[in-house]
Order: structure tokens, then C-alpha cells, then sequence
């Protein structure tokens, strides 16, 4: 009798390593929308499809940082106080109208153009004020707090590039160039549908032996968290020519096409070989943990990419293989997220050979290290344990024991939001 074996990843030959997978996207994966002008009140999220070049400096004049008192650096005593008349009053907005003139300190205002002349602000809480007089401490520095031309932005440079997801300060950014409107890459169009006789859709009864399908609304919400324009296709049966047929239909309307289920080699897993009915896989087993049976491949012209069918491998696979492809579909120039070294606070032994990742949650423990705490279940089908916890904890493919206080890998799931 032959052994059997209750590692999943032992059997069915070499399956490709996560950095391998990830740079053959680098090479076949490229941008497949088009382009539209938009409103930046209607830009938030989406990908920058011009470069943006400052027409002028930012701020355009020099400028007080703070309420108080403009003067000549020169005219203030270095090792003692200083007395000045003051002479006007400049608030942000308006001008002097004239030169400033030696021997003479400009009531000034956050924001207001500095005077032609003046070098130098004094904050009004280091100074003594008496009639129209104004006293300065020694010790400030030349040029103190006043704010140059062309500081935040100068005329002529590059302020925002290609390939950019648009975040609310760069929408500010915009504006205070006087933009009013931005050139962005079209929403890429998803097609989303599970596979299975055995998932139902909430609200309906469900009988012995079913589920609710999880994934499908997980994914249409993560997609739509990337700013796609999602096409909910529902539930396919476990039947080749059904699967083949909607992945057809789908092709001639979307750029890309998401599925979940049907990715392995059972007699009812019929996902791989609708995709190459009609196009073409370029991989489907990957050494990865949850997850192993992800696709990315081409049917007709829309890329597909097939996800596994257990609701954590689903989410996992997403934000670390299918959400770097979405992303660059989308013409985004940079979508690696960040990932951070955190000490462990657990014991996990893993299989070398495969990338493996753990959910967690942060914590900061009594020496003030953000520790990794392990969630204590560990189930492919525990979708709960991503609700529980607030991150990843990615341990490479020659790892093979975590010890509490190692240094891991640590991906936030705000980072990949």
C-alpha cells in the first residue's frame, strides 16, 4: 500500500517559486487600458496617465511661516536686543507695495508675501512689543522662518509621474497647481465568478452539504478597492463546457477575468483546461502557502488570472500575486508593497522549498518592539483569522523555524489596500 501523505504541497512536480512567478509578471504583464481626462474631485484612486510639471515655483514668492516680525538680518545686534519701529502690516494676500527700508520691523502674518528686502521673521512669542516698537532677542538665525520660492515646488520639475495611484495629497498637490483636471488610465474592467455544485449565493436557503460563497463578494470588493469596474458573474457548476463558454463570453468584454476554485487536478477542477480550450496558461502551481494553485494566463485577449478556492488562500493569493497583476494591467509603475522587519513572538516550523505566510497581528510589547503575535488557528478555510488579524508575516522559502524575538517579514494589510 502506497504512504499517504497529509502535506498537500508533496505530490504533482516542481512548482515555481514566488519570486519567479513574480518576475515572469514583470515581463508578460503590461498595461491594457486606455486613457480619460478627469475632475480631481474625481481622481482619488486612480492611476496618473501624464507626467505633471510644475508651470510655476511653489509657493510662488517667498513667505512668513509663522505670525510676527519681518526684518533686515543686519540690522539686529548679535550679542544683545534690538529695538525697531514698526512700520506696517502685512497680512497673507496682500503686499506691502513698496521696498523694505533698514532700521524698520513689518508686523507680518502666516502666509504673507515676505516684503522685498526683509530676510529674516522672528516668531511674535520670542519678541516684546511697546506702542510701535518691537523687541528682538539675540540669537535668531538669518533667514529664519521665512519660506523660499519655489521651496515645495520649483518651475519646470517633475512633480508627479506616470504609473502614480493618485492619494488625496497628490490631489492637494494638483490643486495648488491649478489643475482642475488630470489624465488617468481607464478602470480596468473585471470579470469575477466562482466555480462549485457546492456554493450557494447569501440570502438563499442552504441545503446539506453547500456553502456560502465567500470569495466571490471578497474578491469583487478588493478589486473594486483597486478601482475596477467589476462584472459579478455569479456561480459556475462544476462542468467544463459551462466554464468554458462564460470564460468566452467574459473575454470579449473585459481585460481581465478573476476566478476562484476548480485550480487543481481533481476529477471536478475544470477551470485549467477551460482556460486552455481557448488560451493559454503560463503558470498554475506555485510553492506558496496558503495558496499553491494559482493560474495567470490569457483567454482570447483578456488576461485571467485563477485563484484558489479556499477562502484565506483566495485572500492571500490575492495581495501577493494577483493584486501585482491587476496593478500593472492598470499601468500602475510600482506595485510592491513595503514589507516590515517586526520581531516574532511565536514558534512556527515550516517545509523549506516554499513561501509561506502567517497571519498576525502587531503588538507592542513591554520593551516598546512591535512584535508579531501568530493567530492561533491555522486553517486554509478559517476566514476569520484574516478579520483577527491585521497583517502577514512572510517567511522565505529556505526558512524552516521561526523562534520568538527573530526578526520577520512583516506586511501590514493596510499596505495592500
Amino acid at each position: 500500500m502506497a504512504q499517504l501523505s497529509n502535506d498537500c504541497f508533496a505530490f504533482g512536480g516542481e512548482m515555481m517559486a514566488v519570486e519567479q512567478a513574480l518576475a515572469q509578471l514583470a515581463e508578460r504583464v503590461h498595461t491594457v487600458t486606455g486613457t480619460e481626462r478627469v475632475g480631481l474631485t474625481d481622481a482619488l484612486g486612480r492611476v496618473l496617465a501624464e507626467e505633471v510639471v510644475a508651470p510655476f515655483d511653489v509657493p510662488p514668492h517667498d513667505n512668513s511661516a509663522v505670525d510676527g516680525y519681518a526684518v533686515f538680518f543686519d540690522d539686529l545686534t548679535p550679542d544683545g536686543d534690538t529695538t525697531l519701529p514698526i512700520t506696517a502690516r502685512v497680512a497673507a494676500g496682500h503686499l506691502l507695495g513698496r521696498p523694505g527700508q533698514r532700521g524698520e520691523a513689518i508686523r507680518i502674518f502666516t502666509g504673507a508675501p515676505m516684503p522685498s528686502g526683509f530676510d529674516t521673521v522672528l516668531m511674535q512669542e520670542d519678541c516684546r512689543t511697546e506702542g510701535d516698537t518691537v523687541t528682538i532677542p539675540a540669537g535668531i538665525k538669518r533667514g529664519a522662518n521665512r519660506r523660499r520660492a519655489g521651496e515645495d515646488m520649483a518651475r519646470g520639475s517633475t512633480v508627479l509621474n506616470v504609473g502614480r495611484r493618485l492619494r488625496p495629497e497628490d490631489i492637494g498637490l494638483l490643486a495648488s497647481l491649478g489643475r482642475r483636471d488630470v489624465e488617468v488610465r481607464t478602470p480596468l474592467r473585471a470579470a469575477v465568478f466562482s466555480t462549485g455544485d457546492e456554493v450557494r449565493d447569501p440570502g438563499v436557503p442552504l441545503t446539506e452539504g453547500c456553502i456560502y460563497d465567500a470569495n466571490r463578494f471578497a474578491l469583487i470588493a478588493a478589486l473594486r478597492q483597486l478601482g475596477c469596474a467589476v462584472t459579478d458573474l455569479g456561480i459556475l457548476p462544476d462542468r467544463r463546457d459551462a466554464i468554458r463558454d462564460a470564460l468566452g463570453g467574459a473575454a470579449a468584454s473585459h481585460d481581465v477575468l478573476v476566478t476562484s476554485g476548480g485550480m487543481s487536478m481533481g476529477e471536478e477542477d475544470h477551470v485549467k483546461t477551460a482556460v486552455e480550450a481557448q488560451g493559454s496558461l503560463h503558470f498554475w502551481r506555485l510553492a506558496i502557502k496558503p495558496g499553491r494553485p494559482v493560474a495567470l494566463g490569457t483567454v482570447k485577449d483578456a488576461a485571467f488570472v485563477g485563484l484558489p478556492g479556499n477562502p484565506v488562500a483566495v485572500m492571500v493569493t490575492f495581495l501577493r500575486i494577483a493584486r501585482p497583476i491587476l496593478l500593472r494591467l492598470m499601468g500602475v509603475a510600482d506595485e510592491a508593497p513595503a514589507l516590515f522587519p517586526v520581531r516574532a513572538g511565536f514558534t512556527y516550523k515550516k517545509k523549506p522549498g516554499r513561501r509561506e505566510y502567517v497571519r498576525a497581528t502587531l503588538v507592542r510589547a513591554a520593551d516598546g518592539v512591535m512584535t508579531a503575535v501568530k493567530h492561533p488557528r491555522d486553517g486554509a478555510g478559517i476566514l476569520s483569522s484574516m478579520v483577527e488579524s491585521n497583517g502577514l508575516v512572510e517567511l522565505p522559502e529556505e526558512a524552516t523555524r521561526v523562534e520568538p524575538g527573530v526578526i520577520v517579514d512583516f506586511l501590514p494589510f493596510s499596505e495592500v489596500r
